[in-house]
């Protein structure tokens, strides 16, 4: 019996996370530029003529890895934007950062680093923009919840929020063994959420 189209589906898209996670473990591990496609395919453990059915080359799949990063995080924005009170917003915004970070801080690591990369990297640059120009529409939306929340200067409130919640996901790349991230949860909610 053949398969149906879904079962396709989730197979490819299998496939395609398997890619991914071969990927981001080679891009930590020895960069971008230093990676090659046959790399990628042996990591993955599948033929480098499967893993071309799937992307043209190393900065296709990159440009899918990004897009899976951009959607991530639109998500949780999404989802706290649904939420009744912006002290709920908040919250929902905190501890899906926090915890994301804590399941994968490699992941959050490759994603800093390659927002950071040099302007002159024309393979890099434009991932960079799309992955900061995303933070830049995260920052808009905190506005909107710290205006909801009445504070005097929200965009000034937003940027210290945001400065607050990066510094925390990246003290716990840094330090991951006895990193509180439960008390600076809480803390943080205390902190911006009233």
């Amino acid at each position: 019996m053949p398969r149906t189209p879904a079962e396709n589906e989730r197979i490819r898209q299998a496939a395609k996370d398997k890619i991914h996670a071969a990927a981001m473990t080679l891009f930590i591990k020895k960069g971008y530029h230093a990676t090659s496609i046959d790399d990628v395919a042996k990591q993955a453990q599948i033929s480098k003529g499967l893993l071309y059915n799937y992307y043209k080359g190393k900065e296709e799949l990159l440009a899918a890895m990004v897009q899976v990063r951009i959607e991530e995080v639109k998500e949780v924005m999404e989802a706290a934007m649904k939420l009744a009170t912006p002290s709920e917003q908040l919250r929902h915004i905190v501890e899906g950062a926090l915890d994301n970070v804590y399941e994968r801080p490699d992941v959050y690591r490759f994603y800093l680093n390659l927002q950071t990369q040099p302007e002159d990297d024309r393979v890099l640059a434009s991932y960079r923009e799309q992955l900061n120009e995303e933070s830049r529409r995260q920052f808009e939306v905190q506005c909107q919840i710290f205006q909801q929340l009445g504070v005097k200067e929200p965009r000034l409130r937003s940027l210290y929020f945001s400065s607050a919640l990066q510094g925390a996901m990246l003290m716990m790349t840094t330090y991951p063994d006895g990193f509180p991230v439960e008390e600076m949860k809480e803390q943080m909610i205390r902190e911006y959420g009233s």
